[in-house]
């Protein structure tokens, strides 16, 4: 019985490097936006080119920036990296550990939080993106469902 925790991971670590590039997430492309009475949260994913996804984001809460992050979607040989670099912070890489149309899912579980990253394209069009982990003992998830917006 043990050996199926293995083969689960096993068959997921082979899912994401079955010629999986980053012009295959080009779904991710464009512009995607959550909003509510006090806060926006804006995302926005540039075209792949040269191997890379380029993207960025930015939360606006009441009137003022409160977070941004460079983002990246990087070819590195075989392997897929999600590249973060958040509100001044040093850049963290989380590896590609499984890919289907339209889902991807990232992973560092050396990294304080997150240490998964995924983003799904529902049914509806609509993107959502979710980042978890262990945060001072405790599962945590956060969900950003966002709609296509205008850059």
């Amino acid at each position: 019985m043990a050996l199926i925790p293995v083969l689960v991971l096993v068959v997921s670590a082979a899912q994401a490097s079955s010629g999986f590039t980053v012009a295959d997430a080009s779904w991710l492309a464009g512009c995607w936006t959550q909003r509510s009475e006090t806060r926006q949260y804006d995302e926005q994913w540039m075209q792949p080119a040269g191997g890379t996804l380029i993207g960025m984001s930015r939360t606006v809460s009441r009137g003022r920036t409160s977070a941004w992050e460079f983002l990246q979607l990087r070819q590195d040989g075989s392997d897929v990296h999600y590249i973060a670099t958040p509100s001044n912070q040093a850049e963290t890489r989380f590896k590609l550990t499984e890919a289907r149309d339209g889902y991807l899912k990232f992973e560092n579980p050396a990294h304080d939080f997150p240490q998964v990253i995924t983003y799904t394209r529902r049914d509806d069009g609509s993107l959502l993106a979710q980042i978890s982990g262990s945060m001072n003992g405790q599962t945590r998830v956060i969900d950003f469902p966002m709609q296509r917006g205008g850059c």
